[in-house]
């Protein structure tokens, strides 16, 4: 058994390293590896896999796709823009509170999407303009994007790692909210006033006159949605026995209605519904794809073989190991790396009396850092594209991300340590 998961993830390998050198895309090179190594696996194998892999993350789908389709209403109607010019006509003057809501603004669509991706093209572009601003060279204002992007995708209440890691082992998400909510905010602060605190003074007027205020627009036709949804989340867990159990995704389409209701214009709703899936799909096409990945690797014993190799490490070298092996992974696999080693990882801390859910929400903030990692790039090159970096991309934007990233690490690989010290997080939800 164990030559034979060893031949068949040979193949996937060996498959996925030659698309990846013909620049298929990593989505079809994961698919193709996937199917390689069901036909090598060659009993027990059929379409009826790949079917039920392409819906082991649907309910994670939903709600990326819910939660995006949110937050492009929101962009849509003004909100964002009247949001970003509000701190900078108020808080212009200090910046220390300029910087401190900026930081907010960039960890909310994440936090309630699970994609930096949507950070970066929801707020990216006007959150790179005031820091640019503010003095700040260009290489430091994309990766003060990128580490909140980083950050914002890790933040409660969708973590989409935590969540895949979660259903692969059994465990309810619930209790995630403190620790991810600690360590996702700290991170972002840390980025955003070490890359950020330098500079000069902020021109308002400039800034202002390039953003466009909706003259109508008013700060509670943009805070109403927000307070339904946070509304709709929270009455499900304080009664528990009572309120029905919505799920995020129709939590987030009431949200988007009330914010369409609230919208001083006519919105566009099935145009904005139809742009959301079609910008969406490459991630989309990684879950599914994910999902099929984990299927045959499942079938084949190859997961199998993978959760061996981990479990029988010694733990000291494992946590000694993690800021490395995590960020790697997702550069490479992308979220496919939270079930095969995120699964493995999680029963063998449980194992060893380290609090799980602790310890799954330090490595969840570990995984979003691999995003501006090779082969994949996708937050990364997104970071670039909408601060029109020009610069060498290691030399210049990476090399800036060092000490953040270092402090990100750092910290969560204390959390694990302490997991149980720090049980009280959980609570929080």
């Amino acid at each position: 058994m164990l030559n034979h998961a060893l031949i068949v993830l040979g193949v996937m390998v060996l498959i996925f390293i030659v698309a990846s050198r013909f620049k298929v895309t990593v989505e079809l090179s994961m698919l193709l590896a996937a199917i390689g190594g069901g036909l090598a696996n060659a009993s027990d194998f059929s379409a009826r896999h790949i079917v039920d892999g392409s819906f082991t993350y649907f309910d994670v789908t939903l709600i990326f796709l819910s939660a995006t389709f949110f937050m492009n209403i929101v962009k849509e109607s003004g909100g964002v823009d009247f949001i970003v010019g509000g701190i900078v006509k108020r808080f212009h003057a200090s910046r220390f509170l300029c910087l401190l809501f900026l930081t907010f603004i960039l960890l909310i669509p994440g936090a309630l999407t699970g994609s930096g991706s949507v950070t970066v093209l929801v707020v990216g572009a006007l959150a790179s303009k005031v820091l640019a601003e503010m003095g700040i060279p260009k290489q430091k204002v994309t990766a003060i994007i990128f580490l909140c992007a980083a950050m914002s995708a890790a933040a409660p209440p969708v973590n989409l790692w935590a969540m895949m890691a979660a259903a692969g082992s059994n465990m309810p998400y619930v209790g995630f909210i403190g620790p991810l909510g600690a360590l996702s905010i700290a991170g972002a602060l840390f980025s955003m006033f070490w890359l950020g605190w330098k500079g000069t003074p902020i021109d308002a007027e400039k800034v202002l006159a390039e953003i466009r205020i909706d003259a109508k627009m008013r700060g509670w036709r943009v805070g109403l949605p927000f307070a339904v949804l946070i509304v709709l989340i929270a009455l499900s867990r304080i009664f528990p026995y009572s309120f029905p159990i919505l799920g995020l995704p129709l939590c987030f389409m009431i949200s988007g209605a009330v914010a369409v209701a609230t919208s001083t214009k006519k919105l566009a709703v099935f145009q904005i519904a139809r742009d959301t899936v079609e910008k969406l799909l490459p991630l989309i096409g990684m879950m599914i794809v994910v999902g099929i990945l984990v299927q045959v690797m499942s079938l084949s014993g190859v997961r199998g073989l993978i959760s061996l190799s981990v479990v029988t490490l010694p733990l000291v070298v494992i946590i000694a190991a993690l800021f490395l092996i995590l960020p790697f992974s997702e550069g490479l696999v992308q979220y496919a790396a939270a079930p095969l080693l995120g699964v493995p990882l999680i029963l063998l801390f449980n194992m060893k009396g380290i609090d799980p859910v602790v310890a799954l929400s330090a490595m969840a903030v570990m995984w979003p850092i691999g995003d501006m990692l090779p082969p994949t790039l996708v937050v990364g090159r997104a970071a670039v594209m909408v601060t029109s970096y020009e610069g060498p991309y290691y030399r210049g934007f990476v090399k800036a991300t060092i000490v953040p990233v270092l402090f990100i690490m750092a910290l969560s690989t204390l959390v694990v340590i302490f997991s149980n010290q720090l049980k009280f997080l959980t609570v929080l939800g």
